[in-house]
């Protein structure tokens, strides 16, 4: 209490200045609707003002939670495609149960680090066995490939990025099919080499390159690219081909992780063929 005494002592001209200015606005306004109107005109733009910042900083921290949603809902429609299928109709119609058997599945992920600037560039994800993943799975994102999952603990998952100089993924023309082999030359993050590509095969700038699906890693039809330029193999019949990446490495976020329910009965079919 003695205080509170000490200080409006202290402070008492202070207080009573504020006081008596509070006391002048109140009779103005009161008196004065044009002033009143004006002064509640501008209390509410401020009010609105800091409202809409606030509202604003609110749905960008939401953003996050956000995305994931999206990228989960994502991954469910993708698992409705009919691509994700594959045809059971035989020409033995007793045996025939449903027109199309589920052959691709997909899982979302976030990326939780990711490098473009070494030879060797790898990306890990925040999903890893608990979700499903497997070493060997494909990596996509809504524009294209990514890469292969390379390793996996529990809650984690590594993966070589089409970056890497070492990951071979086997492509084709959309056009005429004629198909290759496309790896990363280890310089521009955006681009791709394709080779083993005949040099009778008509090709043009923008033509389209996609997944071939000979390989049990990756689907027919992925979208990988679109050719930037070419010219002949010195001493070859082939082409050297340089492919612009539809995916974007710099800005990846969320990504797709693509299981084959089939994969090990193809696998073990090859090998024996082998």
């Amino acid at each position: 209490m003695q205080n509170l005494f000490n200080f409006i002592l202290r402070y008492h001209f202070v207080l009573l200045f504020l006081a008596l200015e509070i006391t002048s606005i109140t009779l103005i306004v009161s008196t004065n609707q044009e002033k009143e109107r004006v002064l509640l005109s501008s209390a509410n733009d401020v009010s609105g003002y800091f409202y809409s910042h606030f509202n604003f900083i609110t749905e960008y921290l939401s953003l996050v939670e956000m995305n994931e949603a999206l990228s989960k809902e994502n991954a469910q429609y993708r698992n409705s495609f009919v691509s994700a299928y594959k045809s059971n109709i035989v020409l033995k119609q007793e045996i025939i149960d449903n027109e199309y058997e589920q052959q691709y599945y997909y899982i979302s992920a976030r990326v939780i680090n990711n490098s473009i600037n070494r030879l060797h560039n790898y990306i890990t994800l925040d999903k890893g066995k608990k979700a499903g993943i497997e070493v060997g799975m494909a990596v996509v994102t809504g524009d294209g490939i990514v890469g292969v999952v390379r390793d996996v603990s529990e809650n984690y998952a590594s993966v070589i990025s089409l970056l890497n100089t070492k990951l071979g993924v086997s492509v084709k023309l959309k056009k005429n099919g004629y198909f290759g082999s496309a790896s990363w030359s280890g310089t521009d993050y955006s681009s791709l080499s394709v080779k083993e590509i005949p040099n009778h095969v008509p090709i043009i700038i923008g033509d389209t390159i996609i997944t071939s699906g000979y390989s049990t890693i990756f689907p027919e039809g992925i979208l990988v690219g679109t050719i930037n330029k070419f010219d002949q193999e010195q001493g070859s019949n082939f082409y050297n081909i340089s492919v612009k990446l539809s995916t974007n490495f710099k800005t990846l976020s969320y990504v797709y992780v693509i299981g084959d329910l089939l994969k090990t009965e193809r696998n073990e079919l090859e090998t024996v063929e082998e």
